[in-house]
């Protein structure tokens, strides 16, 4: 049997790639390591969650090729997708689920598409002895998912600690977002309200892969351009630890228009900052960003986030009101070293609790 202080990380790809799934695994994957746990990671071939046949068989083989008993944590961008290859080895390994967001939340997906990774996420999860999510948003989902609450474990993601940010210091109110080009991150929905603000007293910085959905980047182009704000609005891409946190150093207010997100592990690292925080009430943001600390809109209300930029913009003494409860919520944050500890209790809870319930 394997021992107790370890276990296999099975992740949709690169570990080190900078989304903020894999900055998850990586990092509890680091915290458990100095801690004593053995960790043997296995990184799968791009694709997910849409894998092609020969990276879902070699997936399958990978996973057939594992030790009885061993237990096995999969990343739920993999896991969802795998629903028949996960239930052929359910019996005789100990599947822990490991869920950032539900995939069929995505935007953009056509309805066949969602309701595909719908049916095939609830059934991967059915075989899974323990599910581990990010956030208590996540956990209320999979309860609706069919998933006990006793086998859910909620971990959320940690923060590291920073120095709280000194801002632009000039008459240029700096804004930052941070997420890849995708359309859940809604990009195009705030250059749309910040198109309509009437101060132009302001500019963005927007920090992340313009790699991931070239389709999309090329889109938001076109609409800074057609909007004339492509002299305001900077597309940086991916960038490493140090130089975003350069960004975030010199940021006086952080946004974020996301569609949906399972946590908002950006807005934590903003608060962990001091930054006010213009975002969206979706998943666990509403928990993290108290109301003296940011404003949220609905998803996609471009009048609502128009208003929040204006008022915040406009207003010195309103970002410094928003600024204080920042500073106010950012002693509150969990670490990482906290996440990690969490992490451990769910697997340790796994090996004490043996068979799967059914």
């Amino acid at each position: 049997m394997t021992s107790p202080r370890s276990f296999v990380f099975i992740v949709p790809g690169q570990l080190k790639t900078r989304t903020g799934g894999f900055i998850y695994d990586y990092r509890i994957i680091s915290g458990l390591r100095a801690n004593g746990w053995q960790v043997d990671v296995h990184e799968l071939e791009p694709g997910f969650p849409y894998p092609s046949p020969p990276v879902r068989m070699r997936t399958a083989r990978l996973l057939a090729n594992i030790a009885d008993d061993t237990i096995v944590v999969i990343d739920g961008l993999a896991l969802g997708v795998l629903p028949d290859e996960v239930a052929r080895e359910a019996d005789r390994l100990r599947v822990v689920a490991l869920v950032h967001h539900p995939l069929a939340a995505e935007t953009g997906l056509d309805a066949k598409t969602r309701d595909e990774l719908d049916s095939s996420e609830r059934r991967a999860l059915a075989s899974a002895r323990h599910v581990i999510v990010t956030s208590r948003a996540t956990a209320t989902t999979m309860i609706d998912y069919g998933i006990d609450a006793f086998q859910i474990s909620v971990v959320e993601p940690g923060t590291d600690h920073a120095p709280v940010a000194r801002g632009s210091q000039n008459a240029t109110v700096e804004l930052l977002t941070v997420a890849t080009l995708i359309p859940r991150k809604a990009h195009g929905v705030l250059f749309k309200a910040l198109a309509a603000v009437p101060e132009r007293n302001w500019r963005l910085t927007c920090a992340g892969s313009l790699e991931r959905d070239r389709a999309t980047v090329t889109r938001l182009r076109a609409q800074l351009h057609s909007d004339k704000l492509a002299d305001r609005v900077r597309l940086i891409g991916e960038v490493d630890t140090e130089v975003l946190g350069a960004y975030y150093e010199r940021a006086d207010i952080f946004v974020l228009p996301t569609m949906y997100e399972g946590y908002g592990m950006a807005i934590a690292e903003a608060l962990a900052r001091g930054l006010p925080v213009i975002g969206t009430n979706t998943g666990a943001i509403a928990e993290l960003v108290r109301e003296d600390a940011g404003i949220l809109v609905p998803p996609g209300d471009i009048p609502a986030l128009t208003q929040a930029l204006t008022q915040m913009i406009g207003d010195a003494s309103v970002r410094e009101k928003f600024a204080e409860g920042a500073r106010r919520t950012r002693d509150c944050l969990p670490t990482w070293d906290d996440s990690a500890r969490k992490f451990a209790d769910a697997i340790d809870s796994v090996t004490a609790h043996g068979r799967v319930y059914r």
